[in-house]
């Protein structure tokens, strides 16, 4: 498939913001685009260094993009130096794709946006599709001149929710989306399948959250979005979520719901919805606040 035909494929999904997702076939055709700058992020930190697509930068969640002290973001300030080491400048198109169904990278392109950088997309399907492609991969790690990013202010409300927020969300009866799996939503399991218990003292869910695990967003095949119309059967038809209430997603620290929000806001056009980072490992340790099961 060629480069025009793959976009057009995008495009005739239905979404909200198509301009949101890109193709394999794309990043192949900029790969040495200077106005480009590709960024792996993954939940396993050693897949980078075994191999990525050429030219790609790697943006590491733990060290990148968290405080190394408090449970938070980085600062303003260390965006901008991060921003400026790899390359990137305001007016650079940044393209995330990763491991796990691009779980880390729409985790990384939603913090890019709390520091107000726009310029950015995902690359649908992630490292899967571009592995079964068989296309091109490297070891070599590449060096780009830095940059002077301008100071910017990061803004978390229009698009990150606290739990003060969630906890007023609920006495509202707002819309919730828990991406979780099933077990998880009802209390049975503490922890993801195949992972370890991170902390939560209880399960369960939210008061009043939909139970729509994020990965019924994909095509397990490839890992590749769903088109409009599937994706309004899933959150709109079959939970009844509206898109134009303001919507908040969670999961366990954030990554899964991240996934989630991205597909809400720019696949489906939801006009308010934010993600919950604190998520369950926050809600299911806090005293006094709401559970179900």
């Amino acid at each position: 498939m060629n480069n025009n035909r793959s976009m057009k494929d995008i495009a005739s999904r239905g979404y909200a913001h198509p301009e949101a997702l890109v193709s394999t076939d794309w990043v192949a055709e900029h790969l040495h685009d200077p106005n480009i700058r590709i960024v792996e992020s993954n939940e396993d930190l050693l897949l980078y260094p075994s191999n990525h697509i050429p030219g790609a930068v790697q943006v590491d969640w733990t060290q990148d993009l968290n405080d190394k002290i408090q449970r938070d973001y980085i600062s303003a300030k260390a965006f901008t130096a991060l921003m400026s080491r790899i390359g990137v400048t305001p007016k650079t198109t940044v393209v995330f794709y990763g491991d796990k169904n691009n779980w880390w990278a729409c985790y990384a392109f939603w913090v890019f946006q709390l520091f107000g950088h726009t310029n950015a997309r995902i690359m649908d399907g992630g490292r899967l599709k571009w592995e079964k492609e068989g296309r091109a991969m490297t070891r070599e790690v590449p060096s780009y001149a830095a940059t002077k990013y301008p100071k910017v202010t990061r803004k978390d409300a229009p698009v990150r929710a606290f739990k003060a927020q969630v906890l007023k969300h609920v006495a509202a009866k707002g819309q919730l989306v828990d991406v979780r799996s099933p077990e998880e939503y009802a209390g049975t399991r503490m922890h993801m399948p195949d992972y370890p218990n991170e902390g939560a003292l209880r399960g369960g869910h939210i008061p009043r959250a939909k139970s729509v695990p994020w990965a019924r967003a994909i095509n397990a095949e490839d890992g590749t979005f769903k088109t409009a119309p599937e994706l309004v059967e899933l959150y709109q038809k079959t939970n009844g979520l509206k898109k134009d209430k303001p919507t908040i997603a969670y999961c366990r620290i954030g990554e899964r719901s991240s996934h989630t929000w991205f597909a809400l806001k720019y696949l489906l056009g939801f006009k308010n919805v934010k993600n919950y980072d604190g998520s369950w490992t926050e809600w299911g340790n806090s005293v006094g606040v709401p559970i179900e099961k």
